[in-house]
C-alpha cells in the first residue's frame, strides 16, 4: 500500500474515532458551563495528564520546531528551554495553587483574588486568548505541510478540512470529549513519539558529537554554539517562551479541571518533563535535516526526512502521531478559546444568564474563533512566528501583574481562597501594567515590557491605594 494511502486511512478511522467519543460525551459536557469549560473540576490523574501531554505535544512540536531548528541550530534551544521549561515552573510553583480552584479561566482567578476589575478580565482574556488562537493556527497549517509533501495535495483545502474537523468535535461535548480524545491520543503520541526519535536520528548514528561536526562543516561553527549569540536574544528567547506559557489559558484550565491540587502538580510535572526533552529532540531532529539537506525548504524538514529517510510503514506510523498531536492540541486551544471569549469577554458586561445559554454561547465561539483561526492558519508565515508573537504580547501583559498580585498581599498570614480579594493590586494598576506591559513588550522587548510592567503595577497601584474600588470604577 502507498503511503498516501496510508495517510488517507489513517486520517479517515482518527476523525471518525475522535468524532464518535465526542458524540457519546456531548450529553455530560454540555449539561452546564462549568462542565463544557472544566469538567466540573473532578477529572482524575491519568486524564490531566494525557491530556497535559497529547495538548502540549501538537504539530508545532513536531513541524514548527523542526523548522526552528533547521534555520537556528543551537540557538533555538533557549527558546525551547524557556517554552518548555515554563511547564515545570508552572507545576512546582503555580499547578498546586490552580489545582485549589475552579475558576473557568486564569483571567477569572486574577479577576477574583487580584484586581475585581471586569475591564482587567476582558483585557487578560484577549491577550491570553492570542496564544490559543495561534496555537490553534499552528496545528492546521503544520498538517497542511505534511499533506502537501505526502500526497502532493494543496495545502489550502487541507488547512480548512481540519479546521472543519477541529471545530465539530469540540463543539459538541467541550472540555469533556477533550479530556477523552486526548487520553487517547496522548497515548499514541507516547509509544509513536520514541520510535520516531529513534528513526529520526539514525542518520548520524544517534550521535550529537557527530551531529554537530557535520552541521558546523554546512552551516558554520555558529550554528552549533550558542557562544555567538547575543545573552541578550538568549534571555529574550527564554523569557518570550517562558512568560508565554505561564500566561497560556489550555495550562490553567487543566488545573482548574484536576480533581485536587495534588493531581494538578503531578501531571504538570509529568508533562512538563516529557516535553521538554522531546522538543529538544525535535530541534535536533531539523539540525539533522540540514545535515541531509542544506538546500530544503525548511518548512518540509519533518516531512522531508519521515519521505526519504525512514520505511513506509513508520512513515505512516509518524503520520499517526503528528496526526494525533495536532487534533488534541487543536481541541484544547480550540476549547480554551472559546471558554475565555464567553467567560471574559462577554459575560462581564452582560446580565446574568442561565446555565444553558452560557454553554449556547461558548458554543457559538467555538464556531466563530475556529474560523478565525482557519484564516491564521492559511495567511501566517510560520507556525513558530505566531506563537513567538503571541507569547511575547501575553506573557509581557499579563504574567507580571499576575506574579504581583500574588505575591502583594494584603495580609501576608492570609492563603487566597476563593470569593476573597487579598492582593494590593488596584483596578487601575492592573489596567495599565496588563496594557503597558503587552505593548511595550511587542514595540521594544519583552524584557522592557515585563520590567515597566511590574514597576507600573506596583506604582500604579500605591498611588491608587486610597481610593475604593466603587470609586475607581464610577470615575470611569
Amino acid at each position: 500500500m502507498e503511503l498516501s494511502t496510508m495517510i488517507i486511512l489513517i486520517t479517515i478511522l482518527f476523525c471518525g474515532v475522535f468524532m464518535y467519543i465526542s458524540y457519546r460525551v456531548k450529553d455530560q459536557g454540555s449539561s452546564s458551563f462549568a462542565m463544557y469549560a472544566i469538567g466540573g473540576g473532578a477529572l482524575p490523574l491519568f486524564l490531566i495528564v494525557f491530556s497535559d501531554i497529547a495538548t502540549i505535544m501538537g504539530a508545532g512540536n513536531f513541524i514548527g520546531h523542526a523548522t526552528s531548528g533547521f534555520i537556528k541550530g543551537m540557538s533555538h534551544i533557549p527558546f525551547i528551554i524557556g517554552e518548555q521549561g515554563a511547564k515545570i515552573v508552572f507545576a512546582l510553583v503555580f499547578a498546586g495553587l490552580a489545582g485549589k480552584f475552579t475558576y473557568n479561566t486564569v483571567s477569572g482567578m486574577m479577576y477574583d483574588l487580584i484586581h475585581r476589575d471586569k475591564v482587567s478580565k476582558a483585557i487578560v482574556g484577549l491577550l491570553t486568548m492570542g496564544i490559543m488562537l495561534a496555537w490553534l493556527g499552528g496545528q492546521a497549517k503544520g498538517l497542511g505541510y505534511v499533506f502537501e509533501q505526502f500526497t502532493g495535495m494543496n495545502p489550502i483545502p487541507v488547512i480548512i478540512f481540519f479546521n472543519i474537523i477541529f471545530i465539530v468535535y469540540t463543539y459538541m461535548g467541550g472540555i469533556v470529549s477533550v479530556v477523552w480524545t486526548d487520553f487517547i491520543q496522548g497515548l499514541i503520541v507516547v509509544v509513536f513519539g520514541v520510535i520516531f526519535y529513534i528513526y529520526a536520528l539514525a542518520p548520524v548514528n544517534w550521535n550529537f558529537g557527530e551531529l554537530g561536526t557535520r552541521a558546523m562543516a554546512i552551516a558554520g561553527p555558529e550554528y552549533w554554539s550558542l557562544s555567538n549569540v547575543p545573552v541578550g536574544t538568549i534571555i529574550v528567547n527564554f523569557i518570550t517562551g517562558c512568560f508565554g506559557v505561564l500566561a497560556a489559558q489550555c495550562y490553567w484550565q487543566r488545573c482548574f479541571a484536576a480533581k485536587d491540587a495534588k493531581t494538578a502538580k503531578r501531571a504538570m510535572l509529568v508533562s512538563g518533563v516529557f516535553v521538554i526533552i522531546t522538543v529538544c529532540l525535535t530541534a535536533f531532529v531539523g539540525m539533522t535535516v540540514r545535515v541531509l539537506n542544506p538546500e530544503l525548504d525548511p518548512n518540509m524538514a519533518m516531512p522531508w526526512l519521515m519521505l526519504n529517510h525512514v520505511p513506509t510503514f513508520v512513515a505512516a506510523m509518524v503520520f499517526a502521531l503528528i496526526l494525533a498531536a495536532a487534533m488534541s492540541s487543536a481541541d484544547s486551544y480550540l476549547n480554551s478559546a472559546a471558554v475565555l471569549l464567553v467567560e471574559d469577554v462577554v459575560r462581564p458586561f452582560m446580565k446574568e444568564e442561565s446555565d444553558e445559554k452560557l454553554v449556547k454561547y461558548a458554543k457559538r465561539a467555538t464556531i466563530v474563533i475556529g474560523v478565525v483561526a482557519c484564516f491564521l492558519s492559511i495567511y501566517a508565515e510560520s507556525i513558530i512566528g505566531m506563537f513567538s508573537y503571541a507569547y511575547t504580547m501575553a506573557g509581557g501583559g499579563v504574567v507580571p501583574v499576575l506574579i504581583v498580585g500574588l505575591l502583594w498581599k494584603k495580609n501576608r498570614k492570609n492563603e487566597f481562597t476563593m470569593g476573597e480579594h487579598n492582593s494590593r493590586v488596584t483596578v487601575w494598576g492592573a489596567r495599565v501594567g496588563l496594557v503597558v506591559g503587552a505593548v511595550l513588550s511587542v514595540a521594544v522587548s519583552i524584557l522592557w515590557g515585563v520590567a515597566v510592567s511590574f514597576v507600573a503595577t506596583i506604582v500604579v497601584s500605591l498611588l491608587t491605594q486610597d481610593k475604593s474600588l466603587k470609586e475607581k470604577v464610577s470615575a470611569i
